[in-house]
């Protein structure tokens, strides 16, 4: 019948040895939430094309899987990830107390990133190394849109301007039309603002 599966072809690894410091694993598994702005994650996943090489660097809400705040960069480097906290702040600063989860990635045990949080009241939070299901509430993200967005359709994004295009659209729709079971069958920004009391 000619059906094909899906697959990641490669994956980008950020992990280059202790270069920082490395937290404590807080989060250990336990992904659940009994409202916004407990819990953050973060990782990087990389997108290969025939002109290149891109990254997506996102923030997700543990309890309503909300993309928080991403940025698409062609290097993995700290200026992405810079870009990214700034979004996330400017868009929600009461965050004191949050736990942000995250591997251990060299970014993420950067002075640059630790002070980032550590000025907005974060307690950061560490998968083991080389464990993949430590943080797999973020894999699961990167995967439905993968499937969704990004796998056989490789060759229809002919620039990192369009294929950043197609990542807006998609976590326009991701945050704000795309229903989960999690979520009680809202989107999940529906899904956050129906689960803080209005003052």
């Amino acid at each position: 019948m000619n059906l094909m599966g899906k697959r990641a072809k490669e994956k980008y690894h950020s992990y280059k040895g202790k270069v920082g410091k490395v937290a404590e694993n807080i989060i250990n598994r336990d992904f659940n939430a009994t409202a916004p702005f407990q819990k953050w994650t973060t990782d990087i996943s990389q997108f290969s094309f025939s002109w290149g090489k891109c990254y997506l660097s996102p923030i997700l809400d543990m309890y309503s899987n909300e993309i928080i705040a991403y940025d698409l960069s062609l290097s993995p480097n700290m200026n992405q990830i810079k870009r990214m906290l700034n979004k996330a702040f400017d868009k929600f600063s009461k965050v004191d107390g949050l736990i942000f989860h995250s591997d251990q990635g060299w970014q993420y045990q950067h002075r640059a990133f630790r002070t980032a949080l550590s000025d907005h009241g974060i307690i950061q939070s560490m998968s083991r190394k080389g464990n993949c299901y430590d943080n797999c509430i973020m894999e699961t993200f990167f995967g439905r849109l993968k499937n969704e967005l990004y796998y056989g359709h490789e060759k229809d994004f002919k620039s990192f301007y369009e294929f950043s295009d197609a990542i807006d659209e998609y976590i326009d729709y991701y945050n704000n039309k795309r229903i989960q079971v999690k979520t009680k069958w809202m989107p999940p920004v529906k899904f956050r603002e129906a689960s803080i009391p209005s003052s």
